[in-house]
């Protein structure tokens, strides 16, 4: 296998890992908590998907863009990790004092204990694909996903949120080590400079609100479900989501790997061929898997999610539904990457704010299958749209051929 091939694999094996821990931490959770106990996990576990999303935008985006020129990476990435954990730092700060106030408070006390350690893991990932040696992500992520594993094994049952969310944040230590001695060869000497993030314009910035529109927008709506509804719509709507992560892992890997492979058919209408065989695949794939999980014993179910699966049960029809057309929409998504990289980020503002509008809106009507119904819907009209944009950007490319003809 050829280097570039070798590297392709490594990068999806490691974000292969990376999902598989955020799946088993979920029902590692849910299995040792009651309902209600993971429920505040569930609201803990939101508030770090979102703080580690904007960290992937803020940082991690702009860490993978950077090009090797004169030892640059090395600075880049030694300053990329300095300012994750100092913003880390400041984000933990932030979440003791609001943990003060809130029910859960304890298990936000303890996110913002942990936060620096889980999140510099996390963004050395970025730093690793920088230098072209995603092997040593997927080395470190992989330890991390066997030592979260044994912690949380290990814990007993009915343990507090507090104790899960502490015990999952320390186990990240040994990986943040191997990381780090991974990193250093390619680091030493230089000097980090944390100046650029400060800066007005940082490109991370528009990468930010890319993340807030088009993934962050409906996280918070989640969290915030549980702030003004019940805490026990959130830990069925995660449940439920939970279960659905390996399809996670094929659409973040269409998203990372697709373009080039894509960019490689014959013309703008071989890449919409190709882009839409890939787009019902992935739907066919988001209702098998969801048919299998429907069909479930209720035993089965509730060794996967404990006293979560009666809730999360009922919530499939709507989730399988919602994941079986996000396959398509990543598509068109991808195709339009390709075709026109402009034209994506409209989408994702109206239809993200749409699905927010739909999930709230059906949660007031019917409750939390009413919301699960409405992320559906959302995820409907972001796929329809996203084609229809497809279709005109083609119809323009041709016209325009033409018309140079």
């Amino acid at each position: 296998m050829s280097r570039r091939g070798l590297a392709a694999v490594s990068s999806v094996l490691d974000q292969a890992a990376s999902s598989a821990t955020n799946i088993l931490v979920l029902v590692l959770a849910a299995r040792l908590s009651s309902a209600s106990g993971f429920a505040d996990f569930s609201m803990v576990y939101v508030t770090f998907s979102v703080l580690l999303g904007l960290n992937m935008a803020y940082v991690g985006q702009t860490v993978v863009l950077e090009k090797e020129a004169g030892g640059r990476l090395g600075v880049t990435c030694r300053s990329s990790v300095l300012f994750t954990a100092a913003a880390a730092g400041v984000a933990g700060l932030v979440l003791g004092v609001v943990s003060l106030v809130l029910p859960s408070g304890w298990a936000f006390l303890a996110l913002g204990l942990v936060l620096p350690f889980v999140l510099v893991q996390d963004g050395l990932r970025y730093c690793f694909s920088a230098l072209r040696v995603p092997e040593r992500a997927l080395a470190a992520d992989t330890l991390r996903l066997v030592c979260v594993v044994a912690a949380l094994a290990v814990q007993p049952q009915g343990a507090s949120a507090g104790r899960l969310v502490l015990v999952w944040g320390l186990s990240a230590l040994p990986a943040l080590g191997l990381g780090l001695w991974l990193l250093r060869p390619y680091v030493r000497g230089a000097r980090a400079d944390v100046r650029p993030y400060l800066r007005r314009g940082h490109l991370g910035q528009r990468f930010v609100v890319e993340f807030a529109v088009g993934n962050g927008s409906s996280q918070l709506a989640v969290l915030g479900l549980g702030a003004f509804a019940t805490p026990l719509a959130v830990g069925a709507l995660r449940g439920a989501t939970t279960l659905f992560g390996p399809l996670n892992v094929l659409f973040n890997s269409a998203n990372a790997f697709g373009p080039p492979i894509v960019g490689r058919a014959s013309g703008k209408r071989g890449v919409v061929r190709l882009t839409a065989a890939m787009g019902a695949a992935l739907a066919l794939l988001g209702a098998g898997w969801a048919a299998v999980l429907y069909a479930l014993p209720e035993g089965l179910g509730r060794h996967l999610l404990g006293d979560t699966w009666t809730a999360a049960s009922a919530l499939l029809p709507a989730t399988g539904a919602q994941y079986a057309v996000m396959g398509l929409g990543t598509c068109a998504l991808l195709t339009l990457r390709v075709l026109n990289p402009k034209a994506t980020l409209s989408l994702q503002v109206v239809f993200s704010l749409l699905s927010v509008a739909l999930l709230l809106g059906g949660y007031a009507a019917w409750g939390v299958t009413g919301a699960a119904w409405g992320l559906a819907a959302g995820s409907v009209a972001k796929a329809t749209a996203g084609w229809l944009r497809v279709g005109r950007v083609r119809v323009e490319a041709e016209a325009e051929a033409s018309t140079a003809a």
